[in-house]
């Protein structure tokens, strides 16, 4: 189990240390607000250095191509410029500013708005009852006629890698701003199923422990509750995305290509996969609590019995002894000089009549 353990998680860690070209234009300046701004044109990264109004007004001067704005965490006063040039819904520039929103898809006129929780796993050498294992986080997609604009919020989930796989892949891109949706859907979906495999190491490891000899030890209910919560949170970030990955994938809209539709069924049908996996995973930890709760109530129990049964046997001895605690003159062999070592005689005899009586039962 353990050894398994170790290789998903070494397989973990070569998937997101995969190599990076920093130098690659994706890549952003450190604090920076804008990610990047670049200008597509048949799927194919037109000259940067642009500034984003200056972007977009060559894409509609030629009517061909799109741009795509990456933000991380603007605030409202930076957003205030973005949102008027690219004449975006107040009701989705508030969503995108504050970032506490469900998964969902809605369509303002001409734009698609769609809002996606990004996950992560926080690895860790050893689980424990306060142990972080998911964080997230949630990227919104504003994706109109000629442009397509990402604010990510979180300390995860960069999407330069993402640019970058799609510019390796001209022909998807090509398709515009639907396609870059449709990659980000993915993304963040093969992303759930990452993470989903690591909090399945997790669940194997306690569920190991309990069902072990010692499993009423080495368990620890404190472990269980900390990964109910952190599914929880979770199960908060990928259930809701199942709604709008329908919509996205079987109702016609002006900013969703029909040949896009297509590959947002492959997404959803991989979600419905994670969701599975996640509500299997409720199923099987409320198992493993109540296994180990089972196993502490039969632990006491047994040292209940134990008790019960080495007070049985003190009571052999206590009761003889305050017998002939009560110092009367006319007792049985009082005055015999054998009397004492008879009654200690009978008090060792009973006692281990009853111990023997006690252990075959299975008490001692």
């Amino acid at each position: 189990m353990s050894m398994v353990g170790n290789l998903r998680k070494v397989a973990r860690l070569v998937r997101r240390g995969r190599p990076v070209d920093l130098s690659h234009p994706a890549r952003s300046p450190l604090g920076s607000t804008v990610v990047n701004c670049v200008i597509y044109r048949d799927g194919v990264r037109q000259e940067a250095a642009f500034s984003v109004e200056e972007s977009i007004a060559r894409v509609r001067k030629r009517g061909h191509g799109f741009v795509w704005l990456g933000l991380h965490e603007p605030d409202e006063t930076e957003f205030a410029r973005v949102a008027e040039l690219f004449g975006l819904h107040p009701l989705a520039v508030e969503d995108a500013v504050h970032a506490h929103q469900r998964p969902k898809v809605e369509q303002y006129g001409d734009i698609l708005f769609a809002v996606f929780k990004s996950v992560s796993y926080v690895e860790h050498e050893e689980l424990t009852a306060t142990s972080e294992v998911v964080d997230t986080g949630a990227i919104m997609v504003f994706a109109g006629p000629d442009f397509v604009v990402t604010v990510r919020h979180g300390r995860h989930g960069s999407l330069g890698p993402l640019r970058e796989d799609l510019e390796a892949d001209p022909r998807q891109l090509a398709k515009g701003p639907a396609a870059v949706l449709h990659a980000i859907a993915d993304h963040v979906v093969d992303d759930y199923l990452t993470v989903t495999d690591a909090v399945q190491d997790d669940i194997d490891q306690v569920e190991a422990d309990v069902f072990s000899p010692q499993g009423s030890q080495s368990a620890d209910a404190g472990r269980i509750y900390q990964l109910k919560r952190e599914l929880l949170e979770l199960k908060r970030a990928v259930i809701p995305l199942g709604r709008p990955l329908q919509v996205l994938a079987t109702q016609q809209m002006r900013s969703v290509d029909p040949e896009i539709q297509a590959y947002f069924r492959d997404v959803a049908d991989h979600l419905a996969r994670v969701i599975e996996q996640i509500t299997g995973f409720d199923a099987l930890l409320d198992s493993i609590l109540q296994a180990h709760l089972a196993q502490v109530t039969v632990g006491q129990n047994e040292d209940m019995r134990k008790i019960t049964a080495w007070a049985a046997i003190i009571a052999v001895p206590t009761m003889v002894c305050g017998v002939y605690g009560m110092n009367f003159d006319h007792m049985a062999e009082l005055h015999w000089r054998f009397g004492y070592p008879l009654a200690l005689a009978v008090i060792a005899t009973a006692c281990v009549v009853i111990h023997r009586g006690f252990k075959r039962n299975g008490w001692l």
